[in-house]
């Protein structure tokens, strides 16, 4: 069988001249299937903004150390104010830049709780030891969050290609200090893993990689973990710039429409997860947030926090989709939450 890196290599990027982005829409159509519509909002996720201390160079929010936009606190209150009225949301997954360093983070984690919301922390791990951050890994037990962390492999080069030197000792210190608080055992505190491929490829199978992940962890290290997520990169900001500096951009779009996968697309996370970007505005994905696509109500638009009553408006809307959404349908699928097929 041809591996997905040598269909990459066959995938020749167009002449000189615009390259014309490929047509999801059309290729719902072809594949007789419907566009994409909301479902019920069962996940809220809220970008608490761009700062982080790192800088990935497959992250597609383009954060880092030197940004500084922040979600105002006028825009926490205004989410929780909308959680409460809306029941049919079961979890909160809070994501960033790193959650973590915002001031609202923990008041904001306690009040979600409060309301009877599972709180997701997307964590890079490395955070666990920024200064201001003691104790932190300490009180994410504390409350019941559950940690998903990016590890986007269990090898030192791999990880130091993505994330910069010096980032594969602080995650795996990171990981050991929240196994020995029972992250990956005890059954309220859940530690998943997410896995984003180094290059221009599409993750191998999830069931196997998790299998190794697991057996590397706790051989060498003694750490547990529950799930892990396999991602796909998706073509757009910081990874699509390295594509394009390196010539590889339509050869990575070649790869995605060829895999385009129907069975992922009843699964997407659009469907039933609501995304908030740090100044308020509502977004159908991360993805689109970061591209500035708006979302829809079934009534006219929804710009932002402040144009909805309850999060259960949304059902039925129709989904603004692009060229990138082959990334999630690419394969076996990719969402925040794993493959999809």
């Amino acid at each position: 069988m041809t591996s997905t890196k040598t269909r990459l290599a066959r995938v020749r990027p167009a002449q000189a001249g615009i390259v014309r982005e490929p047509d999801f829409a059309a290729a719902l159509a072809q594949h007789r299937l419907p566009r994409l519509a909301r479902e019920q909002v069962t996940t809220l996720q809220v970008n608490l903004g761009k700062r982080c201390n790192m800088a990935c160079h497959h992250c597609h929010v383009e954060a880092g150390p030197k940004r500084t936009e922040t979600m105002p606190e006028r825009v926490v209150e205004r989410i929780l104010c909308l959680l409460a009225r809306s029941p049919s949301v079961e979890v909160v997954d809070l994501t960033g830049g790193a959650p973590e360093l915002h001031p609202c983070f923990r008041a904001l984690t306690q009040a979600c709780r409060a309301l009877g919301k599972q709180v997701i922390d997307r964590c890079n791990l490395t955070v666990l030891f920024e200064p201001g951050m003691e104790g932190l890994a300490e009180w994410l037990a504390h409350e019941r969050v559950r940690v998903v962390a990016s590890l986007p492999c269990y090898r030192r080069e791999n990880v130091e290609k993505q994330r910069g030197k010096g980032a594969y000792d602080l995650s795996i210190a990171a990981l050991r200090k929240l196994s020995a608080l029972g992250y990956g055992t005890h059954p309220d505190l859940l530690l998943d893993l997410v896995y984003n491929p180094v290059g221009a490829f599409l993750p191998p199978p999830q069931a196997g990689l998790r299998a190794d992940y697991a057996r590397e962890l706790f051989d060498l290290f003694g750490v547990r973990f529950n799930a892990l997520l396999t991602l796909t990169n998706m073509p757009i900001k910081r990874f699509a710039d390295q594509l394009n500096r390196t010539g590889q951009y339509a050869a990575y779009m070649g790869l995605l429409v060829n895999h385009f996968n129907p069975e992922t697309v009843r699964g997407v996370m659009c469907r039933s997860t609501l995304s908030v970007a740090w100044d308020g505005g509502l977004h159908d994905c991360d993805f689109n947030q970061m591209l500035g696509l708006p979302l829809s109500k079934p009534d006219g638009p929804a710009r932002s926090v402040w144009d909805l009553a309850s999060l259960d408006e949304l059902s039925g809307a129709r989904i603004a989709t692009g060229s990138h959404c082959f990334g999630c349908t690419a394969g076996a699928g990719s969402s925040c939450s794993g493959a999809l097929a």
